[in-house]
This record gives C-alpha cells, structure tokens and sequence, in this order.
C-alpha cells in the first residue's frame, strides 16, 4: 500500500496542471507546424524517479504529418510552443531536446521508447491525441495507455501506472530504447526560462 501511495505521489508531483481547457489560436498551430524528415514513429518518454524506480509520467510523441507530443496533464508550458488541450505542437529537434532536458534532473531520468509505425497509423494517433481533450492530474499513463491501446490493439493495456505501460510498450517487436541521464537539481523551471527559440534556430 505505501508503493501505491508514493507512487501516485510521484505521478502528482510531475504531472502539474488540472483539466482546464487549454486552446492555441489557428494561426499560431499553423506557423508552428513541424513535419519532420524520419520515419512515421511513435515515441513513449516515461519519467522515471533515480531513488524508487517508480514511474512518474507518460507521454508521446508522435511523428506524422507533423510533429506533437501528447504530454497529458503535463507542466510542460512555453509561450513560444503552442498547446490545444495536452498536445504540443511545433515539435522541432530544439524543442524536443528541451522537452527531454525539462524533465531529466538529479531525482528523474527518462525512458525514450521508439517504434517506426506506418504513415496512417501515425496520422489516426494524431487525431485521437487532438481529440482527447484536456487530462485530469495524475492521469498521464492512463490517458497515454488508452490511446496506444486504441493503436496496438491487444497489445498495451490501459494503466494508471507509467512503468507498465513502457513494459507494455517494451515488450511489441521493433521497439527500440533509450535513457536520458541529467543532474540538474529540481528546480528545472530555469530550462524552460533558459529557451531561446531564436537562437536554437540560428543555430
């Protein structure tokens, strides 16, 4: 019982934000649309605590006729990337990096699970993320879990746990994995203050 405790605590200390709608004007999606040159892929970032093991947040990005993450009740926000109701649009490499970087500090790493999926796979995942609609604190993995599983029928279960639905992810043939190490201390708001979209495309 006292796992279950720490371990929806931790999903609470991560995900930030409650279910208010959230909603970019047009023009702002359009100018930042990103379609980016690799394979249609769907990629599972799990955070994950360095001193329990226990999972933290779930979210996904997808590579399709553009680029979002679906971060579900994630505290991910920046004036420059525009959000409608969890999903984050313009996902350019800088923003990705900042993404990733935003979210591993001395306390957490992250889980980077990719998996090459066909173009109308891709494009059906872009529509149920765009459709979902904004998700309660703490419901990160169960939202993720449910679309995925709506995806990979039979294959990803729906899970309020995010380290069970990365083993799930983990465990469909083709998947590949990677671990993001930083030791920033917790206070990562300084990444996100540190953003400068001009200069991440000057360079």
């Amino acid at each position: 019982m006292r796992s279950l405790v720490l371990a929806l605590g931790a999903m609470v200390f991560l995900a930030g934000c409650a279910t208010e709608s959230v909603w970019a004007p047009d023009d702002a999606v359009a100018r930042a649309a990103y379609r980016h040159d690799g394979p249609p892929r769907l990629t599972v970032y799990t955070m994950i605590n360095n001193n329990s093991g226990g999972g933290a947040h779930t979210s996904l990005m997808i590579n399709g006729s553009q680029r979002v993450i679906f971060d579900p009740a994630g505290s991910f926000k920046h004036d420059t990337i525009p959000e409608r109701n969890d999903v984050l649009f313009g996902i350019t490499p800088p923003v990705e990096d900042v993404y990733t970087r935003y979210h591993a500090r001395k306390t957490y790493h992250v889980q980077i699970q990719r998996l090459d999926v066909s173009p109308e796979l891709a494009e059906r995942a872009i529509q149920l993320v765009k459709a979902n609609g904004p998700v309660p604190s703490a419901q990160c993995s169960l939202a993720t879990s449910r679309i995925l599983g709506e995806l990979l029928p039979g294959q990803i279960r729906s899970s309020w746990f995010p380290r069970k639905t990365a083993e799930d992810f983990g465990n469909i043939p083709g998947v590949t994995e990677e671990k993001l190490y930083e030791y920033d201390g917790d206070d990562n708001s300084n990444v996100l203050a540190a953003w400068d979209p001009a200069r991440a495309k000057a360079q």
